[in-house]
């Protein structure tokens, strides 16, 4: 364990994947910076650029730009009250008091550091879990992974959303698109109408960037503006918030350890860490007066949390192949395209590919805060930038990444029909990520079921393990609706 750490490290300071690792963070912080964007849409801008790249240049690439998108998206949340991405939701209840109070600084100062210790625990988090981990799934055959791919997509699909039928309905679709194409054990062409682009089934490239990106891109050229037309003010005190989240060093680590929990289930994620980091700050402080009215601690408990969590979502990833979100949905299908199998290979013939996750996760968070606090200023111009300045370079990029994969026009019309599903779905609030996430899991579930099958035939049905898991996913399940219903009743009482 230790070598394949030591191994891992000397890789890190290799000239490719260094410098891969800082173009993540640095595409990471201008994404965090943008609303509306969010991590699912910049691993779909990245996703075409990673197949030219070894292994490990291509996770620092990802693993950078996911590991910082909660540090930068804290500047807007306290300049202008409106969040970089959800995840920074809860800082703008106590971030933007500060800020008007002139307090900016002294809000960013405390969030950045506070952010950097959090991804830190959520490193270690994911450090200690290989060890643990690693008798658990060797252990685990093909029937178990299928029955896990089931249990990710009930529960994104559950926990997505305030209605979980349409979590559900689109986490299915999901499924849908990704059986499309061959079947895996026989030759046999499913859903191609006749097509012989659709042979190969569809890329996770195309379907990504057309639910996510594009409809995202449209809203913000729909408004037409400039994030804030409003002069940022940051007030001196960035040295102050510093200090401040130094003696608050307790809430950090208890924000921290709550987040990388959250974030380890799948389907939460970061939004409901930050807000539940949030809630246990403000129920744990002797005095409340202050909360919501500029509060520092309301500030460091989310930031922390957030940063925390995104460390543990990867850790169900790597080690059971069950993204948590749709980024790492998209993060998955990468580590497969490269070779890089999730589950009993990541934890023993790939553990240094492991590791490289877990170095390029607190070297990202360790740099982007340091970047954060000394580049503030300019950092913040950005949000001051119209978007017809910026959109049209973001667009030919996706367009360039959805062409790359086949080099087809099929590749740009299936962009086009998906950014319009995309699109209706924003607007009529159907939740998206199950869609990446059903896909995903949907061509893992059905080549684990195919194994199963070959191998064990009916009898995997009975193994002890696999009847564990489907009490866990009916459990799951009725848990899940049952806690949405009582939240509707009382929303309605």
């Amino acid at each position: 364990m230790i070598e394949a750490a030591l191994i891992a490290l000397r890789h890190m300071f290799e000239f490719e994947v260094f410098s891969m690792l800082v173009a993540g963070i640095a595409i990471g912080i201008t994404i965090g910076i943008l609303p509306g964007l969010g991590g699912t849409v910049g691993m779909s801008i990245l996703l075409p650029f990673v197949w030219t790249l070894k292994p490990e240049a291509a996770l620092s690439l990802l693993i950078g730009m996911v590991g910082v998108l909660r540090t930068s998206d804290t500047i807007p949340a306290v300049l202008f009250a409106v969040p970089g991405t959800a995840g920074s939701q809860a800082t703008v209840l106590d971030g933007y008091p500060l800020a008007q109070k002139g307090e900016a600084g002294r809000a960013l100062g405390a969030a950045f550091l506070a952010s950097m210790i959090g991804g830190l625990i959520g490193a270690l988090f994911l450090t200690i879990s290989f060890p643990i981990a690693r008798p658990i799934v060797q252990q685990l055959t093909s029937a178990h992974f299928f029955m896990l791919c089931i249990w990710g997509i009930c529960m994104v699909g559950v926990l997505a959303g305030s209605q979980p039928i349409k979590g559900v309905l689109t986490g299915l679709l999901g499924l849908l698109m990704a059986a499309i194409g061959g079947a895996p054990s026989i030759y046999e062409f499913r859903y191609t109408f006749g097509l012989d682009y659709l042979e190969d089934g569809i890329s996770l490239v195309i379907v990504a960037l057309g639910i996510f990106a594009i409809p995202e891109i449209a809203d913000l050229v729909i408004r037409g503006t400039a994030i804030s037309t409003i002069p940022h003010k940051l007030g001196k005190g960035i040295r102050d918030g510093v200090k401040d989240t130094l003696r608050n060093w307790w809430l950090v680590a208890r924000a921290s350890v709550l987040g990388t929990f959250i974030g380890f289930i799948p389907g939460l994620g970061s939004a409901p860490a930050s807000w539940i980091a949030y809630g246990y700050a403000l129920q744990s402080a002797k005095d409340k007066s202050q909360f919501s009215k500029g509060d520092i601690r309301g500030v460091i408990a989310p930031e922390a949390a957030n940063n925390a969590a995104d460390g543990g979502a990867i850790i169900p990833t790597l080690i059971f192949g069950i993204p948590g979100s749709g980024t790492m949905a998209i993060f998955l299908f990468a580590l497969m395209v490269m070779g890089v199998n999730p589950g009993r290979e990541m934890l023993t013939t790939q553990l240094p590919l492991a590791f490289i996750c877990v170095w390029s996760f607190a070297l990202a968070n360790v740099i982007a805060a340091g970047l954060c606090i000394f580049l503030t200023r300019p950092l913040a111009a950005l949000t001051n930038i119209k978007v017809h300045y910026w959109v049209p370079v973001a667009l030919m990029v996706i367009i360039l990444g959805a062409f790359q994969t086949s080099r087809s026009w099929g590749d740009l019309i299936l962009l086009l029909l998906l950014s319009l599903l995309g699109w209706f779905m924003k607007r009529a609030g159907w939740p998206r990520p199950p869609v990446l996430i059903g896909f995903v899991l949907g061509t893992l579930a059905e080549k684990y079921f195919w194994v199963s099958t070959a191998r064990y035939g009916a009898a995997w049905l009975y193994q002890p393990g696999v009847i564990i898991l489907a009490c866990v996913i009916v459990f799951s399940l009725w848990a899940g609706l049952r806690t949405r219903q009582e939240k509707k009743t009382e929303a309605e009482i």
